[in-house]
């Protein structure tokens, strides 16, 4: 299966009116699906012999703990995945006295991919159709005239959502 993508054009410096107009790629509104441990456990289900509601159990501990490992400031690795840790925001102040825990505004959880999860552009790759790979297609309007006029195509009208309800294709 391949990722659709779509041409949109904004200026090369973003702010400045008088910057010169780029065109960029971006993946096609409404291509995507979110895939929520249900989804995923059918899957899991379906690939091997355990059941789906021991399945989920598994994995909604898996977040569990994931989440209290996080919270104690430790790093997260899950083999084949990547690393996931916390890290913070807090701005900067000239007195050493006033630099206290309440000056931190925010907290985020990042992630780090995995070497063996990166993903490749196929038309780039040095090997064809690799696990890692992904095919990109770009979405064109073909007119009535059968001109390729770079747009998108229209949404269809029986299906205004797309297959966004099957999360599982």
């Amino acid at each position: 299966m391949s990722v659709s993508v779509v041409r949109y054009m904004r200026k090369k410096r973003l702010g400045i009116a008088s910057s010169p107009n780029i065109y960029l790629l971006k993946q096609a509104a409404g291509t995507s699906k979110i895939y929520d441990l249900d989804a995923l456990a059918n899957d899991i289900e379906m690939a091997g012999s355990l059941s789906k509601e021991d399945i989920l159990h598994v994995m909604k501990s898996f977040v569990r703990s994931i989440r209290n490992v996080l919270k104690e400031g430790n790093k997260v690795r899950v083999d084949g995945l990547g690393i996931f840790y916390i890290t913070l925001t807090c701005p900067g102040v000239e007195v050493e006295k006033d630099c206290t825990i309440k000056n931190i505004s925010r907290v985020n959880l990042r992630f780090k991919v995995a070497s063996t999860l990166r993903l490749v552009n196929d038309s780039l790759a040095t090997t064809r159709s690799a696990p890692n790979n992904v095919e990109f297609v770009l979405k064109t309007e073909t007119a009535a005239t059968g001109d390729n006029t770079g747009g998108t195509t229209p949404p269809d009208p029986t299906n205004p959502g797309g297959d966004e309800d099957d999360p599982n294709g």
